[in-house]
């Protein structure tokens, strides 16, 4: 059996509002615990392509620099995808920015919720702690952003 949380959640907004058909570069000090699971639907998972751009050399395990990976998830109306890019230095998120291209009317607002607020849940953290579960309200969103952590891992440990 699958329950969806419909309850209302507080949203935190971006700078300039949240358009989830454009690009939203979230960057800033983390803050704000994760909220925690409540028992709430998961999602299978898969990724696709992955790249990177000015990659440079770290003091970790990871080398510093920016990269992109697409992460997919599954709605019980349709498959959704989330664009994630990364910056990298010293296996810590500086910057991160998430693009949405929500298929179902429903995804959108639960894609924009989550791009509102992803960065104050990463940034500032170590990339081998990231594994969000829930943001501002949407669950199903984050298993495509983990999706798209894993390949940027992946890529940034080559």
């Amino acid at each position: 059996m699958i329950r969806l949380d419909l309850a209302p959640r507080p949203v935190r907004v971006g700078a300039a509002g949240v358009g989830i058909a454009g690009v939203l570069l979230l960057a800033g000090c983390a803050g704000g615990a994760a909220e925690g699971a409540d028992g709430s639907a998961s999602a299978d998972t898969s990724s696709g392509d992955s790249g990177s751009t000015d990659a440079g050399t770290s003091s970790g395990g990871y080398a510093d620099g920016t990269y992109t990976a697409e992460g997919a998830y599954n709605t019980p109306e349709s498959v959704e995808q989330i664009t994630v890019t990364l910056t990298l230095e010293n296996d810590i998120v500086t910057a991160v920015e998430v693009t949405g291209d929500p298929q179902a009317r429903e995804s959108q607002q639960y894609q924009s919720q989550f791009i509102g607020g992803i960065a104050d849940e990463v940034v500032g953290q170590n990339i081998d702690d990231l594994s969000v579960d829930r943001v501002a309200g949407s669950s199903l969103t984050s298993g495509g952003f983990n999706a798209a952590v894993e390949e940027i891992k992946a890529e940034a440990a080559a």
